[in-house]
Formats: C-alpha cells, sequence, structure tokens
C-alpha cells in the first residue's frame, strides 16, 4: 500500500449533495454530516452556498463555530457581492466558479472568453485582498478548450489563486480522457494544483475521479452514496475504497464508519439505500450462490475484495434457489444447528423449490420449519 497523504479530500454533500433534486437538510442534519466527515479524517468539506439566503448562511456559520479540524469551503459565483457573503460567515475559503465552455459562455452567460477572464480577474483579485483560500471553478470544464482554460490557470496562477477546478458538469468524460486531460493541465501550469469534480450521469463518476487523481490532481470532490445534480457525483465510500483496493493509495481516511454514514444520509436525504450499492449496500457482502458461499467459508478472500469490517457491514449466507450444502449448512450453524451434508441435501431441495415459490431467499424463521419438517420424518434404518 503506498500512503498519499496530501490528497485532499472536499466532499461537497452539503452543497452539490444538497442540491439533488428535492433533497433538503436540516441544520441539525448538516452539523451531524459536518462532524462524521470531520471525524473520519475528510480534509475538506464544502459546505453551503452564502448567496442562497440568510438560512443558509446561518447554517455555515453554525458549522464554523463547531471549530472542526476540516477547512470549510463555500461556493459562490465570481462575484463580488457573492464572496463578501461568503467572508461574512466567517469561512477562510472559497470557490469561485465560472462558466468555460464555449456553450455555456455563449448560450448561458451570453458573453465571450474575455468577459470570462475579466470576470475572474476581479472575483480573484477581491478574494486573495481579503486573503481568502481560494478555489477557481470551471464549470463545464471537460467541454471547453483546453488552450482557454490553460489561460485560466495562468490567471489563476498570476493572481495567487490555490487552485483550479476541473469540473466535469455533464458527467460525459470516460476515464481515459479525464486521465489525457488533467494530465495536459498539470504539465501545463506545474504551479497551480487542480480538482477534479466528477457527475455520474454516465456511471463513471467514480472511475473518472480516480483518472483524475492518477492523472496528478492532488484535490477530489465526493459526496456521501454520490448523492448530487441528476445522477449525482462521485461517492465518497466508493472513491476511497477504490484507491486503497484497486490503485494502492492510502488516504489515511477511516472508512470503519461509511455504512453509519451512508444510512444517516439516506434518511435525511429521503433516498433509500440499495442494497446492492457498492461498498456500504446492505447486500454487497451477501453469498447465495453455492461455489461462491463454499469458496467464502473457506477462505473470504477467494470472492471477496476487502474485509466487509472495513466499511462496517457483515458477510451474510443467503439461502435461495441458488444455494449450495456448504452455504445450507453454515446458515444454519449462524442458527446454533449443527448439520452435516446427508442431512443437508434433502433439505436443500426443498430449500429451493420454497426460494423458487416466493421469489427471494430464505428468512431463519422458513428454515427452521424446514428443518424441524426434516426432523420429524422417518428416519431410513
Amino acid at each position: 500500500m503506498t500512503a498519499i497523504t496530501d490528497i485532499i479530500i472536499d466532499d461537497t454533500t452539503l452543497r452539490d449533495g444538497e442540491q439533488t433534486a428535492g433533497v433538503v437538510f436540516s441544520k441539525r442534519e448538516k452539523t451531524a454530516i459536518a462532524r462524521m466527515l470531520d471525524s473520519i479524517g475528510v480534509q475538506e468539506i464544502e459546505c453551503g452556498i452564502p448567496a442562497m439566503g440568510e438560512e443558509e448562511r446561518a447554517s455555515i456559520r453554525a458549522l464554523v463555530d463547531l471549530g472542526l479540524n476540516a477547512r470549510l469551503i463555500t461556493w459562490n459565483r465570481a462575484l463580488v457581492p457573492e464572496i463578501k457573503a461568503s467572508i461574512a460567515c466567517g469561512v477562510q475559503a472559497v470557490d469561485i466558479s465560472l462558466s468555460v465552455s464555449d456553450q455555456m459562455i455563449a448560450h448561458k452567460l451570453r458573453k465571450d472568453r474575455e468577459a470570462v477572464k475579466e470576470q475572474l480577474k476581479v472575483a480573484l483579485g477581491f478574494a486573495k485582498q481579503h486573503g481568502l483560500y481560494v478555489s477557481v471553478g470551471g464549470e463545464d470544464a471537460s467541454r471547453a478548450d483546453m488552450g482557454f482554460l490553460v489561460e485560466l490557470m495562468e490567471i489563476t496562477r498570476a493572481m495567487g489563486g490555490d487552485r483550479f477546478r476541473f469540473c466535469d458538469t455533464l458527467g460525459i468524460m470516460d476515464p481515459f480522457g479525464m486521465y489525457d486531460k488533467v494530465s495536459f493541465l498539470r504539465t501545463a501550469v506545474p504551479e497551480v494544483e487542480i480538482e477534479v469534480h466528477t457527475h455520474n450521469d454516465l456511471g463513471m463518476a467514480t472511475a473518472n475521479a480516480i483518472a483524475g487523481i492518477r492523472a496528478g490532481a492532488r484535490f477530489v470532490n465526493t459526496t456521501i452514496n454520490g448523492l448530487g445534480e441528476r445522477a449525482g457525483n462521485a461517492a465518497l465510500e466508493e472513491v476511497i475504497m477504490g484507491l486503497k483496493h484497486a490503485c494502492g493509495i492510502e488516504t489515511g481516511i477511516d472508512t470503519h464508519r461509511f455504512r453509519e454514514m451512508s444510512l444517516f444520509v439516506a434518511k435525511a436525504s429521503h433516498r433509500p439505500l440499495s442494497v446492492s450499492k457498492p461498498v456500504v449496500g446492505s447486500r454487497v457482502f451477501a453469498h447465495e450462490s453455492g461455489l461462491h458461499a463454499d469458496g467464502v467459508i473457506k477462505d473470504p478472500n477467494n470472492y471477496e475484495g476487502f474485509d466487509p469490517a472495513e466499511v462496517g457491514l457483515t458477510r451474510s449466507i443467503v439461502v435461495g434457489k441458488h444455494s449450495g450444502t456448504s452455504g445450507l449448512i453454515e446458515r444454519y450453524r449462524s442458527m446454533g444447528i449443527s448439520i452435516d451434508r446427508k442431512r443437508a441435501e434433502p433439505m436443500l431441495e426443498r430449500t429451493r423449490a420454497l426460494s423458487c415459490k416466493r421469489k427471494r431467499d430464505l428468512s431463519n424463521c422458513e428454515l427452521m420449519g424446514i428443518y424441524l419438517e426434516n426432523e420429524s420424518l422417518p428416519k431410513a434404518a
């Protein structure tokens, strides 16, 4: 395992996560989420949008008053009044966002590239005059002209900006393209750190986030459970575990509370957690098929990429249509009942038949019924 302790997780559950259509976090929920993120070692929390109004600003001030170890950063358009609102909340770091693709510059802002550069100079200059740490956010950077992004990064460098956020705002990138673009920008303006912000519209947010890190980005945006606009953002739990187990990169984040955090955010957001949600779903360590159950009983490493305890989960042996005798014996053992393979075989037939009839796996109560039924049958002489 390679320790890369300078990778910074900037979790945006409280900003982009709450921008999920229909999601609203209360001040109490925001406080709880921020504390959980801080407790596991997340280094930066994007905590809200001050320009939204006094209620949002009150929530941000409440987070500032917690005295967390994590740096709090707010999201703003690259406008001086919005930066002033952030300063009034007591934060020391801001993201100032500009649309950077020609599509959005022309058809959303109805401006041109020169106007965007001028807007950056004014906003960044104001923020740095007030001693703020500044991330320059490039909205729709994945569709922008790379030469123009270099120009914006050069302005960021010259005026003391601290990093540039490369946003795949529409979630249209693939990991190979993300790697190439981030590598190009790192080489073009090596003095400016890069942050990657990825969306999941094509199901590649986590892969794109990791590709960006592999290409040299030091900062990465995540959200718990992958909450976010439309299909969501890169999920905190997936990015961390992906870096650790797919890339051999240890971030220093304590992963043992992932399941607990995911359940809390699922409840607070009214977005139920899928049982098969990668990393934290209740059944991602459930084994039914005979081959897999037998293999994992002999050695969990046969069919589990990491210990479920790492993320606050436990392994389970599911009994259903595809079960084999090893799985059935193990499940009964977990219920305190010892049976051998000879006794298990006729019970397995009834188990599979009942599972097919009910179109699901069987409960302990149903398995106990099958066991008692089998025990009542006459035994061969």
